[in-house]
């Protein structure tokens, strides 16, 4: 496996191995991007813009959107995985909502 530079709006770049989640890879740089539901989809905390080609949306990350009247305003960061560069600004993080980040997100 190979890794790919992540670039993060207001924070720098950084390496993230590929095949790991987004939400991780931004967290374990230094950015407390906001995960309410410790990745499973359920919270949409952890949402990214994309400045880059976006990855494919998977059906979970897809159903969610929908259900909340959201597709296409952004991408959950728990749900994508690095797979190309990428460049996003986080849309949520934790110290500006005065949360804690959330659960530990299981790679």
């Amino acid at each position: 496996m190979g890794s790919y530079t992540i670039k993060v709006q207001g924070f720098g770049e950084f390496e993230a191995q590929e095949g790991t989640k987004l939400v991780k890879a931004i967290e374990d740089n230094g950015v407390d991007v906001s995960h309410r539901c410790g990745g499973q989809a359920r919270c949409t905390t952890c949402r990214v813009k994309f400045f880059s080609d976006e990855p494919p949306m998977g059906a979970t990350e897809k159903d969610c959107l929908e259900e909340d009247g959201v597709l296409g305003e952004f991408r959950l960061s728990c749900q994508v995985r690095v797979d190309r560069d990428m460049e996003v600004a986080v849309l949520m993080r934790a110290s500006d909502q005065g949360w804690e980040p959330g659960p530990e997100v299981e790679p």
